[in-house]
């Protein structure tokens, strides 16, 4: 492997630089140390096209409690962009320690980073560690970044997986795992039914059900092409749904019977509903559960509101509950840590597979224009995958 200095100097008259590596790639380590990083930073809520920039600072050498992250993989959910616009409900950090002249947030609330350096009171933690954020609001779309472990999760086993699969398991697999054990004690041969199936959320839904022998009830959007929504139909088949059917279908007068027929005259039982979307949709699901099931809700994509026909609560005993993962994590984080380590298991036993993926590759001389552009284009329509900055030479 081969070295260079960093040209990135905070002093004209700083002694040379250590040099480092890690295992990834090769690293620019500044003068006295300093880690310089850069951000897609923001510091007034907004239309991500519009507010964030692409922020460049220095971070200290890491000291006492403190370690130093560079990050490997980092999502961009669709939470993240509504963060952005100040319409969510956990908020970003907006700090001055960022090196600009007012607060100023980063935006991304997952992601996977290796602990490049550590101070030398931090216990339980190293360099080359791997590390996922206990909580929402770090900020994950950066480079580097420093912080205490008090904030981190550590991957206590990173063999056989790969940053996409570390940086993406915190919030789609957990909010389906919690989900479908937390609400309705499933056992073998259960049914459950899900709008958004073929979300992140959606597809581990599938997977997690099929491993503990639930049988999933999975409705998708419609495509404009009837060849694309049958390849839809056909993929979440081969992850294991039982039954695809289009929102077009859910909500035909048709539904009914489709579902009674493939639950053995309705004899089986359909206790708990997943529900992403809102709208008329919930109606048409509520209407095929049995009493005393949930309908629990984890996002309105179509934004329209979830309404209660009285009926169904006060015949049917119909429950509906709503499911924040940053919230669960905060509450249980011991029991987020065991989510995450059971999941990892199944993706290294090769019995869990990742969802498509965009990956968006982000070097250091990458342009905040081709960041910040990877960011709105979450908001636009079908996307082949989810998009996720890949981070290489930074």
């Amino acid at each position: 492997m081969s070295f260079r200095l960093s040209t990135r100097s905070t002093s004209l008259r700083a002694p040379l630089a250590r040099l480092t590596t890690t295992p990834i790639t090769r690293r620019h380590l500044s003068a006295y140390g300093y880690e310089q990083t850069k951000a897609l930073a923001f510091t007034n809520y907004g239309e991500p096209k519009d507010v964030l920039r692409l922020h460049s600072h220095s971070i200290s050498p890491a000291h006492k409690d403190l370690v130093t992250l560079r990050f490997l993989a980092s999502p961009i959910n669709p939470a993240d962009i509504n963060q952005i616009q100040g319409v969510y409900p956990s908020k970003p950090n907006f700090s001055t320690t960022l090196g600009a002249p007012e607060p100023t947030a980063v935006g991304g609330n997952e992601g996977v980073a290796e602990i490049i350096s550590a101070g030398g009171s931090v216990k339980g933690f190293q360099r080359g560690d791997w590390v996922i954020m206990r909580s929402p609001g770090f900020g994950t779309w950066r480079t580097h970044a420093q912080t205490t472990t008090e904030n981190l999760l550590k991957i206590e086993d990173k063999s056989g997986l790969t940053p996409l699969q570390a940086g993406t398991v915190s919030v789609n697999p957990c909010t389906a795992y919690r989900m479908l054990k937390d609400f309705v004690t499933l056992k073998e041969g259960d049914w459950f039914i899900q709008n958004g199936a073929n979300s992140g959320v959606g597809r581990a839904a599938i997977q997690l059900g099929k491993l503990w022998g639930y049988r999933s009830i999975n409705i998708i959007r419609d495509r404009s092409d009837p060849a694309a929504t049958e390849a839809m139909k056909q993929e979440l088949k081969g992850l294991g749904a039982d039954i695809v059917l289009t929102d077009t279908e859910a909500m035909d007068k048709s539904f009914r019977t489709v579902i009674k027929e493939a639950t053995n005259g309705g004899r089986e039982e359909i206790h708990l509903a997943l529900n992403c979307v809102g709208g008329k949709l919930v109606n048409s699901m509520a209407k095929i559960l049995a009493e005393n099931s949930h309908i629990v809700t984890y996002g309105a994509m179509s934004r329209e509101p979830v309404t209660v026909p009285a009926g169904l609560q006060i015949f049917k005993n119909i429950s509906y509950d709503g499911f924040w993962v940053s919230r669960w994590s905060d509450a249980n984080p011991a029991d987020k840590k065991k989510t995450v380590e059971h999941v990892l298991d199944l993706v290294r036993e090769g019995k869990f597979k990742d969802t498509p993926f965009d990956e968006v590759k982000w070097e250091w001389e990458t342009k905040g224009e081709e960041l910040i552009k990877a960011v709105q284009g979450t908001l636009q329509g079908f996307r082949s995958g989810k998009g996720v900055f890949v981070f290489g030479k930074t």
